[in-house]
């Protein structure tokens, strides 16, 4: 299955390029993914639990990087095995090139996949694959573009009123530990 697509994202390139050597940027933008050790140099072992069709396996594999062309392109590799699912594997060639809104970011992806899930036939995988695909750089684009203005606003509304449920608890003595939410994380360069 072949699939060729590209994005433009709100961020300077390199910001874009920081982000896609992140274990911890990657481990968020897999769909399914469980944890994510290792580094850029070595590759990263990763755990993806995932259902295709009325298949849903577990896979285990390793991500590796190739092909680098500081700040401007690289090669992500990966192959995960399922079980008595099957294995996955395949690349994706991403160029980013910059553009006067911030990076086009376009990605060529090429994967196949075998053992049980194979037999789903061609039509259901390369949906899920498209899929896969469409919602790693959909999340790749949320997770580096800087949050907008309604962004902004909706996140002070949701602190606002965590502080004051806080305020409330406290006032009333429920002493329940109560979690604040997160925010988008910002990349640095």
């Amino acid at each position: 299955m072949k699939l060729s697509d590209s994005r433009d994202i709100a961020a300077a390139p390199e910001m874009v390029w920081a982000a896609i050597l992140d274990p911890e940027v990657l481990h968020q933008c897999i769909p399914g993914c469980q944890s994510m050790t290792g580094s850029v140099a070595e590759g990263f072992e990763a755990v993806v639990k995932q259902k295709v069709g009325p298949v849903s396996a577990t896979f285990t594999g390793h991500v590796s990087f190739s092909d680098v062309v500081e700040g401007r392109s690289l090669t992500i590799t990966g192959e995960g095995k399922g079980g008595v699912a099957g294995f996955a594997k395949g690349g994706a060639a991403v160029t980013l090139e910059p553009i006067l809104e911030g990076t086009r970011l376009t990605y060529d992806v090429d994967a196949s996949v075998g053992g049980k899930i194979a037999q789903l036939g061609s039509r259901i995988v390369d949906s899920f694959a498209k899929k896969m695909a469409d919602e790693f750089f959909a999340r790749f684009q949320d997770a580096v573009e800087p949050p907008t203005e309604e962004e902004l606003a909706a996140a002070a509304e949701v602190e606002a009123a965590a502080a004051e449920a806080a305020e409330e608890a406290e006032a009333t003595g429920d002493g329940a530990d109560h979690k604040k939410g997160w925010f988008r994380r910002m990349i640095g360069v």
